[in-house]
């Protein structure tokens, strides 16, 4: 079943008409480079997020500068091939969901070279398309470390923001969770363990479910599906999760 997809909206009759992309790519690029540090570039190193091609804008300037621009599906994708860090950021916040195919989700997730870009825009985007769900099970057979990685980014995504998927569909991301928790690298391992926490605090049934699958990788004989069970399963038995998953909690929330 595809995730819910958000519609961006229309613009009205009488909405002032945008310059060409050309001219928007070019004013980007331009309040990028007046708006980058050496301060930011530096900070990179330590979240092993590579500066190389990074301008150096912080991600809270360029989520309030995304929203001063608007959605537009031809801004993202002209500023996708710049194929720089924030441009490419900016591409995630700028894109319109119902726009996204699932061809262009393919060649994006095969340009990834970092979490952050990653992460970004699964959270921001990727989970809003109708193509979420399969990209999941399909990224998640795919061996290249960030491609890996977008399919238990994107599953961790969706435990929070598709609130009309059903618990089989969460049930099956458990079996895609086992299955590559024995992948030691890192980047993989981290998204494999959000994803198992973050499905096992949807609701009751799924935390049992999940508690079910650390339980079996906590007993492995493999070290990453140790650590991962383990770790999974500290927070989903732990006293907050029981709490927040109690009936009268979930009452009150409701």
């Amino acid at each position: 079943m595809p995730g819910k997809v958000k519609s961006s909206g229309s613009k009205s009759a009488g909405a002032k008409a945008q310059p060409p992309v050309k001219d928007q790519v070019e004013e980007v690029v331009a309040w990028l480079e007046r708006n980058g540090t050496k301060k930011v570039r530096d900070g990179m190193a330590r979240y092993s997020v590579p500066s190389d091609k990074a301008f150096g804008v912080g991600v809270g300037a360029m989520q309030k500068y995304a929203k001063g621009l608007g959605r537009s599906h031809e801004l993202a994708e002209a500023l996708w091939k710049i194929d720089r860090y924030e441009t490419r950021m900016l591409a995630t916040f700028l894109d319109q969901p119902e726009r996204v195919t699932a061809a262009q989700m393919d060649r994006w997730v095969d340009d990834f070279d970092n979490w952050a870009i990653c992460d970004t825009a699964c959270f921001k985007l990727f989970d809003q398309t109708a193509h979420a769900w399969l990209k999941v099970e399909q990224w998640a057979r795919r061996r290249e470390e960030f491609v890996k990685r977008t399919a238990f980014a994107l599953l961790w995504s969706l435990t929070v923001h598709d609130p009309d998927a059903h618990d089989e569909q969460f049930i099956h991301g458990l079996a895609l969770i086992e299955r590559a928790a024995t992948d030691e690298r890192d980047f993989v391992k981290k998204a494999v363990d959000m994803a198992l926490r973050a499905t096992g605090k949807r609701n009751p049934a799924l935390n049992a479910a999940a508690i079910d699958v650390a339980r079996r990788l906590a007993q492995s004989d493999d070290a990453t599906a140790k650590w991962i069970g383990k770790h999974a399963l500290r927070e989903l038995t732990s006293p907050s999760v029981s709490r927040r998953l109690s009936p009268r909690t979930r009452a009150a929330r409701s």
